[in-house]
This record gives C-alpha cells, structure tokens and sequence, in this order.
C-alpha cells in the first residue's frame, strides 16, 4: 500500500513530458520496436442489455429494430466475410444477461434452443470454430465461474471491461447508474474466475465518465493485483469515453488528448515493460504517433469488413495507413492473433486442447500470427522477400538492438543470447537489414562461389527403437504406413547403390539410419567395409552422433575408441544430426529419449579431437523459439572454437506434414518463411568468422527458397542427394535428386558461380565431374524388408 501511495503521488504529481518518456523506455525494454493489431471481424451477437449505461448507444430495446438476437446463418455470413477478407479473429460484442430484462429476448434464445445468452454464445462460438477458420473472442460481460468455463472450450480469449473500480459511479446520477453489472465488485469477481480458469483475459478502464485520475489509478491497480496472482490479463485497454447522441451523457465533455495521454502512460507505469497496452486507434484518429509516444505497444482489433459497432461514429483505419503510421514513429506493424504471443506460445496452459492445436498451428516462433501458407517441404512459391520502400540512396531506419547486434557479428565478436534472439525476431526493415549484412559477411569470406557435393544418401534401415516425437522415417520392425514398410538393407544392395553413385560422379555417400534394435559397433563397422569394400575412393560421410554413441555402448568401449575403429576403417566424416535443437528444454519434450545436448557434444567434440571433421544442424520450426535457436548457435560456435572440427553449418526446416508431433496438435507447420530465411542469415553473422559455410536445404526450402537463401548468408546447396528418404518421409515434395546441370542453373539463376566440392571443401577431379554430368537414370532401388536378425561381422571388444 505504501508503494502505491508513493507511485500515486508520482503519477499525479509528474510533468506529463517525464511519465511519457518513462513510459516509451519501458515499452520499448519489453516489446522493442513491434506494434501488434488483429485483423477481426466484429459479430454484434445481440445489443440487447439488462444494463442502463448513461453513455452507451449499444444497448438497443427489443422494439428497436436491431433489438434481437443475430440468427447463426447472419453469424456465419459476417465470419465467411472477414475468412475471405484475411481476418483471422471473431469479436464477439454483446449485451449483458438481457434474457433476465426482457422477455422477448427469452423468446428468441427459446426459438434458437437455448435458456441463457451465454449457452446461445458458446453455440455460435463452436460453429464458428467448426465452419470457419476464425479464432472466437468473447465479450460478454459479468460471467459466472461456469459460464467462464464453458465459453473457455470455445473461445481462444475472453473480455471484458473493468471500466472503473469507483463505487461511486453507480450511484444515482452517474454514469453507471442502473446497471448491476458494472458493481466494482462484481467485475473484479469475474475477472478473478477467469484467472483461476486460466483464461487469457483483456480487460481495461473507461476514461472521462466522471471518475478522478485517483480512481483510475486505484482501477488500474486493481487489474495489476489480480493479473500479479494469476498472470492472465493478456491484455489492458485505455478507452476514452465519446460523447454520443441520443444518450444521457451526450453533452458530457470527453477526455482530452493529454488526459488519455496521462492515462496510457500511468497504465504503462503501473504495469511495467511487459503487459500489452492498446488505445482504440479509431476513437484518436490523429494521434497515431503521440498515442504510440505514451507507451502502446498494440492496436487493438481492426476490421477490414465490419464497423465498430460500439463506437458506429468512429471508423476503423486502414490496415495499411495504420502500417505507414506506425513505421514513421520508428515501430513495425506486426498482426497477431485474438489471444497474444506469450500466451499463443505456451497454448497447453491458456487453451483447451481442442482450441490449443489450433492456435499452435496459426502462429509463428514469436506466437504472432502465420501470415503466408508456406511450409518447408511444400510446393508452394515462396512469399516475395521484402525490400526497403526508402527512396534511392536512403538506408530505412532499423532497430539499435539490430544495429548493434549485426555491428558486434561483423566485427567478429561472440553475440549475447539477448542479441541472437533480436537478430531472429527482426521484421520489415529490421529483416532486411539482417540479410544484407549476412551477404555482404557471406560475400567477404567465400565470394561469389557456391559449392555443392555430387552424392548419395544411403539410408540403411528405417527401423528405430527410438520414438523422437517428430520423426516421420522411423518405423517399428514389423510397421508399415504411409511412407512405405520398414527395412533393413541388405549388404549387397548398400554395395549396389555406393557402385552406382560413383560411376554417376558421386565423390560421398552420406550414410544413416534408424536405431536399429540389433545393430551394434560391429554392424556400423561392416557397413564402413562394405562401401569401402565397393568403392575404395568412395569418401564416406556417416553416422549421427546418436548412432556412434549407440555403437560405442554395444562394444563396451569409449565414444573415443569407438571413432578411432570407424576412422581406422574408412570413416572420412560424420554429419551433425540427431542435433535437433541443443536444449535440453525442447529436446526434453521433443526427443526425450536421445542423446541429451551435452551428451551430443560430448560425441561431436571427441570426433573433432580423432581428426574426424563434422557438420553442424538445427532442426527448428515445431515447438522451441528464438531463445532457443541462439543457444543453439552459441553451442556450436563454443564448440568451434575450441576445435574447428566443424565443415558447415545446415539449416534444416522441420516438414511437418506427416510428423506425430504435428497431428497431435503440439507442433508449428515449420518455420515461416522469414524466420527460415533468418536461420540461414544469422548462423552467418553469429558464427563469424569461425565457421565459414553456411548451407541451403533444397529438398526442405525447395529451389526457390534456397536461392533466396543464398541472397541471406548461405554459401552452399548440400549434395544432390540422388536418394532423399528422410525428408521425403515427412512429407516434403521437392524431388529427391537435384542432378549438377540443375544445381548449376540454380546457382548461376541467384548470379553466383557454381563450384563442385568434395565432403571437405577440397577440389573435385574432372573424371568425377565429367562422370556426374553424363549420369545415366538411376535404377530402382531395393527395400530389403526388415528382420530380426545379426549381421555377420566382427565381434564385439571385450
């Protein structure tokens, strides 16, 4: 209490000029320079009300001619319409409890097969939710806990107004005179169920109907006490009241742009860096910037389709002058959904689960919304990359955490996780500013070259005993499925297939397989002979390090040991899978059963150290974010540093098309397109100058996105793969080959030089590379179907 006492007399007694800049530093220290809006629809589901608000023109009386309930055909017409117009959130306004005023509104619930609003709400909701892609948000008014509850497997967010702590408004004369549901009591009441129910609330004050700026710190106080024992009030709205006809207070003088002015910034204040703050844009139309000055951080819902039905006088702004706005105040537009990002990104606590896959699945890493249907692995044209809209000559203004972010990478400087993460979440310009500065790194350390690998991938078995919630290759022993039937290569097809790709030009073959539950070291170790057996020159590119960890323990002898008998046997390199994201945090939920991340460099730092090179991978898109992602980054060029064992780096966008993780509703569609331009872009810059390659998926971003990505930090397209099963499993349907006529015509089509490679970066031989242009049509391949049973081999150590 003596603290806010102390911050009353602060907010009353400061200059305006002070509480707007502390107010700006703070929403600037909690979302930076992003301002978010929904794109909604506004469905008026009745304005029949049992209140008599002395400023509302909502409320209508049945002998009005919208005094009655919207019939669930009239619902759906308005949803199809914002479905096709791009919006993605359904506002629910409506009266409150008006079956308890009038009795035509009981008739017209009766006729639609319902006792109370509410129940006729919720049914609305679902066939919103089951007819159309709109997210449901609700404001119903005063709720009871159970009405909370039902409406919370329906909707994706709720709302509702506080207006004002101040008792006093509801006596005789004032403005929420004879109105029961705007008791202080009452609402807190509702607002305190919510909480409990884990519902993401928004609610907010009313300003200018009488009460003092005392009481509406002492309102906005309220709202921080219950949002500090609960955590749930994702949002705060700062309404200034309007004078509308035809209402008592019609003449009443309303809040000027100064007084709103105190009042976001009090807001902002009170609740610190972090809470979302809007001031309806339509109700100040001309104060975009002095409104974003005060320390907003979020627009509130704008419809391209439907008026505001609450304030008809005051039309919404345009999307896209809302944007040019915003961006001349230095911020970026960014669109969300009807519940916020934070609350979007941990859907398992806020939503129920049939609402959770949904919302998962219509977010970003950030929990902003999807706004393209690209998806790795998809045959869909990558979204047009953006570019500055500056004029000639001009550098668009970027964000100080980008800026100085990309000014330490390029000096060379290891970035902190809090910089890596700006450097991933940057948008508009800020993106654009991030990809050219990981061009102009990429241009300086490789020049104009691309290189590329002419292999094979050799995947030896789909059996795993390992069940990594993402994987759509595995299969138990005995399984079938969508993806073809468990297998486990004979020796002389692995023979076959290593003899075919070198005399097509392959100079690798890249080898992995499923966990199987009868491998051992020894079958690892026969497999090395049979290539090398095939194909002495073959360079062989193999084994996770997940496998060498499995085919150390079945020896008995050390991870160590275990690499010098692969190398001693043929072993020339090792690819960085089975990495996933090196979190423990994520790999807990996504691969709990794996290797953990120390464990994993553990195995990758003792290979570096037996002279075995490696790649390095992420595979990122389903459940982590950006925090994660730059721990990542941070692992690896710890790792690189200390050993320089790395080859390249190797975005690899998770395709979640057939994933298990996926259908279970836990998981993204991949990546968006810009974060996965991003990955590639700043791998660049926060390994500079320790790890000079940075590799392009073809098979997951398809040919179109890897050249964009090589216009973002990537200086290498992979192999061609001849045989691509993995990310063929998930779903992605980009091709399994990319012979070297086409990689070359990718490369030269992004303006850069094609160059051949071997695993290693050395120079390729012209006999090889003559080989892999006159390549004749590969012949099928042979599934030997799977079995119990022991390859013959070497012995284990003992």
């Amino acid at each position: 209490m003596h603290r806010d006492l102390e911050l009353s007399r602060l907010l009353l007694n400061e200059p305006l000029d002070a509480l707007l800049g502390e107010a700006a530093r703070l929403r600037d220290q909690g979302h930076g320079r992003l301002v978010s809006y929904s794109r909604k629809v506004f469905v008026p589901l009745t304005r029949l009300c049992r209140n008599r608000c002395h400023y509302c023109a909502f409320a209508k009386t049945p002998e009005h001619s919208a005094g009655r309930f919207l019939a669930p055909e009239e619902v759906l017409e308005i949803a199809r319409a914002g479905e096709r117009a791009g919006c993605r959130e359904a506002l629910f306004t409506l009266g409150d409890k008006p079956e308890l005023r009038y009795p035509s509104a009981r008739e017209q619930l009766k006729r639609f097969g319902h006792r109370t609003t509410v129940a006729y709400l919720a049914s609305i909701c679902e066939r919103v939710i089951r007819e159309t892609s709109l997210l449901p948000h609700v404001n119903p008014g005063v709720l009871s806990r159970a009405d909370i509850a039902v409406l919370r497997r329906v909707c994706v967010s709720q709302g509702m107004m506080l207006e004002s702590s101040a008792e006093r408004l509801c006596g005789r004369g004032q403005a929420h005179y004879g109105s029961p549901d705007k008791l202080p009591a009452v609402r807190l009441q509702t607002l305190r169920d919510a909480g409990e129910l884990g519902v993401p609330f928004t609610s907010g004050i009313l300003i200018g109907i009488g009460e003092t700026r005392s009481e509406r710190i002492d309102s906005l106080a309220a709202l921080r006490d219950l949002h500090a024992r609960h955590g749930h009030l994702q949002e705060l709205i700062i309404q200034n009241f309007r004078a509308k006809p035809d209402t008592r207070m019609s003449h009443a003088a309303e809040p000027d742009l100064d007084d709103l002015r105190w009042t976001i910034a009090a807001a902002r204040i009170i609740f610190g860096a972090r809470m979302n703050i809007q001031a309806p844009p339509n109700l100040t139309p001309d104060a975009y910037p002095l409104l974003l000055a005060a320390g907003i951080n979020d627009w509130g819902g704008i419809s391209p389709v439907t008026p505001d039905h609450v304030n008809p006088e005051a039309p919404w702004p345009d999307i896209e002058a809302l944007r040019k706005h915003t961006q001349a105040a230095g911020k970026l537009l960014v669109e969300r959904l009807a519940v916020y990002p934070a609350y979007a990104c941990d859907s398992e606590r806020w939503q129920d689960p049939a609402l959770a896959q949904r919302v998962v699945r219509s977010v970003d890493a950030s929990g902003y919304a999807r706004t393209d249907a690209w998806s790795p692995g998809l045959d869909i044209d990558p979204p047009v990359r953006a570019r500055s809209t500056a004029p000639a000559g001009r550098i668009p203004a970027i964000g100080p955490e980008v800026c100085q972010a990309i000014a330490r990478a390029r000096d060379g400087m290891e970035l902190g996780e809090a910089e890596i993460v700006a450097l991933f979440e940057a948008r508009d310009g800020d993106f654009e500013a991030v990809c050219t500065a990981a061009d102009q790194v990429r241009r300086e350390i490789s020049g104009d070259d691309v290189r590329y690998v002419v292999n094979r991938n050799l995947s030896y078995t789909n059996v795993c005993s390992f069940r990594c919630r993402f994987c759509a290759f595995s299969k138990a022993s005995n399984s079938g499925g969508l993806r073809g039937p468990a297998y486990d290569l004979a020796l002389e097809e692995v023979a076959r297939r290593v003899r075919e790709a070198w005399a097509r030009g392959a100079t690798e073959v890249c080898m992995q397989g499923g966990i199987h539950p009868d491998y051992t070291g020894a079958t690892y170790l026969e497999l090395l002979h049979t290539v090398k057996d095939a194909v002495p020159d073959m360079h062989v590119h193999a084994f996770s390090p997940l496998e060498v960890a499995h085919g150390a323990a079945t020896l008995g002898i050390s991870v160590g040991a275990f690499l010098s008998r692969l190398r001693d046997a043929g072993l020339g390199s090792l690819p960085g899978t089975a990495a996933e994201v090196l979190d423990d945090e994520v790999r807990a939920v996504l691969c709990p059963d794996k290797l953990n991340t120390g464990q994993w460099l553990d195995v990758v730092e003792a290979a570096h150290n037996a002279g075995l090179r490696t790649t390095a991978t992420i595979m990122y898109g389903h459940i982590e974010g950006p925090r994660h992602w730059a721990r990542h980054l941070l692992a690896i060029r710890r790792m690189q540093a200390r050993t320089g064992g790395f080859t390249e780096f190797v975005p690899l966008p998770f395709v979640h098309m057939e994933a298990p993780i996926y259908f279970k509703g836990l998981a993204r569609k991949g990546p968006t397109f810009r974060e996965a331009v991003l990955m590639h872009a700043v791998a660049r810059l926060a390994l500079h100058p320790l790890l000079a390659n940075i590799q392009t998926s073809w098979v997951k971003m398809g040919p179109q996105g890897a050249a964009i990505c090589l216009e973002s930090g990537a200086n290498d397209l992979g192999g061609t793969l001849m045989n691509e099963s993995i990310s063929r499993s998930a779903g992605t349907r980009h091709g399994q080959e990319l012979p070297p006529a086409n990689m070359e015509e990718l490369i030269r089509g992004a303006g850069r030089v094609p160059q051949q490679r071997t695993t290693l970066y050395g120079q390729v031989a012209e006999d090889r590379r003559r080989a892999s242009y006159a390549a004749q049509p590969l012949t099928p391949v042979v599934l030997t179907p799977a079995s119990r049973r022991a390859r013959a081999g070497l012995e284990p150590a003992h």
